[in-house]
C-alpha cells in the first residue's frame, strides 16, 4: 500500500483520509524518543485493555495523546498560515481532492468498504 503526501507536506493519505504528519521542526533524536515514548503507551494500552484494569487504560490514553500532541499529530496545528486542520477527513472531500485524483489510480489507497 502506498501512503502519499500532501504536496504542503502537512498530511499522509492513508485509506483515502488525510492524517496529520509529525512536526517537521523536531529535532531527528526528539522526533526518535517521542516515537518510542509513543509505541511504550500504546503496548500499556493493549496491555490495560488485556487486563481490563481501567486505570492502566486511562493512564495509557492520556500518555497517547499527550506524545501526540508534542509530535504535533493532534492538538493545535504546526502550521501558521491559518489553513485549517482537515485532520483524519476524507481526501475526496477537501481541498486536496484534485491533486489525489491526479494520482495514478494504482498508487492510491482508498478506505475499505463498510
Amino acid at each position: 500500500m502506498r501512503v502519499h503526501e500532501t504536496p504542503d507536506e502537512r498530511y499522509i493519505v492513508l485509506n483515502g483520509r488525510l492524517w496529520r504528519r509529525q512536526r517537521p521542526d523536531l529535532e531527528v533524536q526528539q522526533r526518535d524518543q517521542l516515537v518510542h515514548e509513543l509505541m511504550d503507551a500504546r503496548r500499556a494500552l493493549r496491555a490495560g485493555r488485556r487486563s481490563g484494569e481501567q486505570a492502566v487504560i486511562a493512564q495509557a490514553r492520556a500518555a497517547v495523546d499527550i506524545i501526540k500532541r508534542d509530535l504535533g499529530e493532534l492538538g493545535p496545528v504546526w502550521w501558521t498560515d491559518g489553513a485549517p486542520d482537515l485532520d483524519r477527513r476524507l481526501v475526496k472531500n477537501t481541498s486536496y481532492a484534485g491533486w489525489y485524483d491526479e494520482l495514478p489510480a494504482s498508487e492510491k489507497t482508498e478506505p475499505p468498504h463498510r
